[in-house]
């Protein structure tokens, strides 16, 4: 096999690694905020099944989670499994489990404001609207980007967790090389690849903390 070949397979196997990882991100950033919320809810039913909901996706693993999503239509509902079962199992799956992070993430954003702000804003005549907004958003997106861009580049190296279920992203598609030419080197590649793309997410991370730099606590 030549080097070209390699690496066009590698490419593939990676844009599958990249459609992952976006549609997790778009799935489970908006899906984190209701969980937190309900996680914070004074209703203490909602506020129980949220932390049910986050025990379970942060006690368990991924790759349980996946096949459990993946069979339960079947041995549950009787629903066949088709061609599209196993992509689509792995993309609620990551974005259940992530959601549950980032959940946790937002939860410890919001409640680390000091109570002071909220009744400062209330004698200002803020709405509780525009106090979130306006004064405590602000606050809480500088405070959480940190663990947000551990998470984020958790969830590139977690993309690779796919290959149980059989999706072909590019760990895959890196072993199968390996497996059938006896050459390591495209696990060097994928790992080039993998470490290249972290510190992309990085330095977009880093670039959205400084942007933040003119609001001081």
């Amino acid at each position: 096999m030549t080097l070209d070949t390699m690496l066009t397979m590698l490419g593939e196997g990676f844009l599958v690694s990249l459609a992952i990882f976006f549609l997790t991100l778009l799935g489970a950033i908006p899906l984190g905020v209701p969980v937190a919320l309900a996680r914070m809810s004074r209703f203490r039913p909602l506020a129980w099944l949220a932390r049910v909901y986050i025990s379970v996706m942060r006690g368990t693993p991924l790759m349980l989670q996946m096949f459990a999503i993946y069979f339960a239509p079947y041995f549950v509902f009787g629903i066949p499994l088709n061609s599209g079962s196993k992509w689509n199992a792995v993309i609620v799956a990551f974005i259940i489990n992530y959601a549950a992070y980032f959940a946790e993430i937002y939860r410890s954003g919001i409640q680390s404001i000091p109570r002071g702000q909220y009744e400062a804003a209330d004698v200002l005549g803020y709405t509780r609207a525009q106090t979130f907004l306006l004064i405590v958003l602000p606050q809480v997106v500088k405070r959480i980007l940190p663990a947000m861009g551990n998470e984020v580049i958790t969830l590139v190296k977690d993309t690779s967790l796919a290959f149980s279920i059989g999706v072909a992203e590019m760990f895959t598609t890196a072993r199968a090389i390996v497996a059938s030419q006896a050459n390591m080197m495209p696990f060097v590649f994928a790992a080039a690849i993998y470490w290249l793309f972290n510190m992309l997410v990085e330095l977009v991370m880093s670039r959205a903390e400084r942007s933040l730099d003119y609001y001081h606590e």
